[in-house]
């Protein structure tokens, strides 16, 4: 570790209290390649302000961060369960592997793509929960497994799976798969019960196909308002796949993963009998979509998981009253709503309805207002489709930029 590197408990010390905002007397907008130019290894070996960054730029609170892989972790070692967090949020190797080092027992992707990014970075355990159909993303992925014997695939269909075989044994080895079960919402997966017994079984018996177990991820219910609504639809939408679960282990097949849950259900989904483990997400981040559930002891407001990732944008226009325009649009914040939130201030409102700009309306008695270079701190609308927007983030700790982390998965949508 550089001798010269900023530590938040110094800045804390040299400012002689806690409540110090450290604010760089001249804004350089350092660009993401000078940002890689001054770092060893992602970590930045000079002493620059969040708020020298070009915008617009996506920042991570390394303090919030940490906080929510704690908490998560608590709880989920406390439900005598595990987690298996979903590579899709976030796309980076550096969170992954720190997922791993907290406690993680492997990781999730989405796409065939996200999974080869992931080991090329040294990460073996990976599950992608996606059905690969058709034939060239099959070898892709027997290509891996053939590469990371910790590889494991879905398959949804007696004739996906009988493609898996053909194509594992073609390559000379064993395919791990587990049983991708529909929860209800008809989006992917096979019908439980006897219908995913018999997928179940058709594996078991294929030659170079492994059966693991099964998943069930149910996403409607992880936005569902209030806890005790949220807690009654997710147990009630899990007991299909329960009994699934039980068919499995009458008939003697394995039953070593049972995957689903998420974010939203992280402290219920221990309830479902038979879960194995957790395919959270987003808790890495937070973002408005999520602040909104309501929580156990808050029906209004989600605050389990601290809002971790933002959006640093820059005033472009203040010649209007009750309004200016930033440089963070749909192209840097999306159009999901709701809406990103500015950080921190109240009485204002955003939006990026505009390709290119951002609009920020002030409301009745705002916080503060904006003038022309001020920068404005966003939390994000909805953290995975944001991330994919940028090739990496900057880690922050206090206002200082710790490091940078590359987005290697970004735009892995094949």
């Amino acid at each position: 570790m550089s001798s010269g590197r900023f530590s938040r408990r110094r800045f804390l010390q040299n400012s002689g209290t806690a409540a110090a905002l450290w604010i760089p007397t001249h804004v350089n907008g350092y660009t993401q390649q000078e940002l890689v130019s001054f770092s060893d290894e992602e970590r930045i070996q000079r002493e620059i302000s969040k708020w020298e960054l070009d915008t617009p730029s996506l920042c991570l609170d390394l303090d919030a961060l940490e906080a929510n892989l704690a908490h998560m972790q608590e709880t989920v070692t406390r439900n005598g369960i595990a987690s298996r967090p979903h590579a899709k949020t976030h796309k980076c190797p550096t969170l992954a592997k720190m997922q791993l080092q907290t406690g993680s027992i492997g990781i999730c992707t989405a796409k065939v793509s996200e999974a080869e990014v992931m080991f090329q970075h040294g990460i073996k355990p990976i599950m992608m929960t996606t059905t690969n159909v058709t034939p060239i993303k099959i070898r892709r992925a027997m290509g891996l497994r053939k590469a990371n014997p910790e590889f494991i695939q879905a398959t949804d269909s007696a004739q996906n799976a009988k493609l898996l075989s053909e194509a594992a044994s073609s390559m000379g080895l064993t395919a791990d798969i587990v049983i991708d079960v529909d929860p209800g919402g008809h989006r992917t997966g096979v019908s439980a019960g006897k219908t995913a017994l018999a997928l179940a079984q058709l594996v078991d018996q294929l030659p170079a196909l492994r059966l693991r177990g099964l998943l069930c991820y149910d996403g409607g219910s992880q936005h569902v308002k209030g806890f005790a609504a949220r807690r009654q639809q997710t147990l009630e939408r899990m007991i299909a796949a329960t009994e699934t679960f039980d068919l499995f282990k009458e008939n003697g097949l394995s039953t070593e993963i049972f995957s689903g849950g998420g974010t939203g259900s992280y402290n219920i989904d221990h309830e479902t009998r038979g879960l194995t483990d957790l395919q959270v997400g987003s808790y890495v981040f937070m973002d408005t979509q999520y602040m909104d559930i309501g929580g156990l002891n808050n029906d209004e407001q989600y605050s389990d998981f601290e809002p971790a990732l933002t959006v640093l944008t820059t005033v472009l226009n203040d010649q209007y009253a009750g309004r200016c325009t930033t440089d963070a649009g749909a192209k840097a914040c999306t159009i999901n709503r709701p809406w990103a939130r500015v950080k921190g201030e109240a009485g204002m409102s955003f939006s990026s309805g505009s390709d290119e700009f951002g609009t920020l309306q002030y409301e009745e008695n705002p916080s503060r207002t904006y003038r022309v270079g001020d920068k404005v701190e966003l939390i994000v609308s909805h953290c995975d489709p944001v991330v994919n927007l940028y090739d990496s983030l900057y880690a922050v700790r206090g206002e200082r930029v710790e490091a940078i982390w590359q987005i290697s998965a970004r735009g892995m949508s094949a």
